[in-house]
């Protein structure tokens, strides 16, 4: 389980397939020092197996659903990803509940400097089905990055960005049109399956969801 708080940027050193899979290896100078061969590792909010590890690089493999379903179909050498470990059993809760399991891809649409702050609007497009998930406030993990919902017009969605997170995520690497991935809140997904799973003479509401201690 990851939090989606970006430890490092990590930078894709090549990509190379062979039988139908992907060999993905980027290059870290701080993460790797705690990655063990086997374990996982949120790379732009995907987790990964570690399959290779050298002083200054980790490798990963990619299977064709993997590649098809994510933004790193967009990748190439050079490329910049975020990189998280995963949550310690001890550790601070600092963002929300991240999966590492992508339910789609957005389109990057901005990344401007707010007028009169420091502070920026990132602006991406959410598919249409991923939407219902998505509230104002509400949790989105966005490249693997924890972000909270500040605006809603559709499918477009506005989220802001401090200058720490841009400095420190891979987000102003990133162009107009490009797929970003995306992981929703896993409790929407939760509820949406309990009143999916409610008799068709029975009524959910949010008091009786609270009522059955949700």
């Amino acid at each position: 389980m990851f939090t989606g708080i970006i430890e490092e940027v990590g930078k894709v050193t090549s990509i190379r397939e062979e039988r139908g899979t992907r060999r993905l290896t980027v290059a870290a100078s701080q993460l790797i020092k705690e990655l063990k061969k086997g374990e996982s590792i949120a790379v732009s909010g995907v987790c990964l197996t570690a399959v290779g590890l050298s002083p200054n690089a980790v490798a990963f493999d990619l299977a064709e659903e993997t590649w098809n379903r994510t933004s790193f179909s967009r990748i190439d050498e050079g490329a910049l990803v975020n990189l998280e470990l995963p949550m310690r059993a001890d550790g601070r809760f600092g963002g929300h509940v991240v999966q590492g399991h992508v339910d789609g891809t957005g389109e990057f649409l901005a990344l401007d400097r707010i007028p009169g702050a420091e502070d920026y609007w990132l602006r991406i497009r959410i598919p249409a089905d991923l939407a219902r998930y998505v509230i104002l406030k509400g949790s989105l993990s966005i490249e693997g990055i924890s972000l909270t919902v500040a605006k809603i017009e559709g499918t477009e969605v506005t989220v802001a960005i401090i200058p720490h997170t841009a400095e420190m995520t891979n987000l102003r690497s990133l162009n107009p049109g490009d797929p970003v991935n995306l992981e929703v809140d896993m409790i929407a997904k939760y509820v949406e399956k309990m009143m999916k799973g409610e008799s068709a003479n029975s009524t959910v509401t949010l008091e009786r969801l609270v009522g059955q201690g949700f």
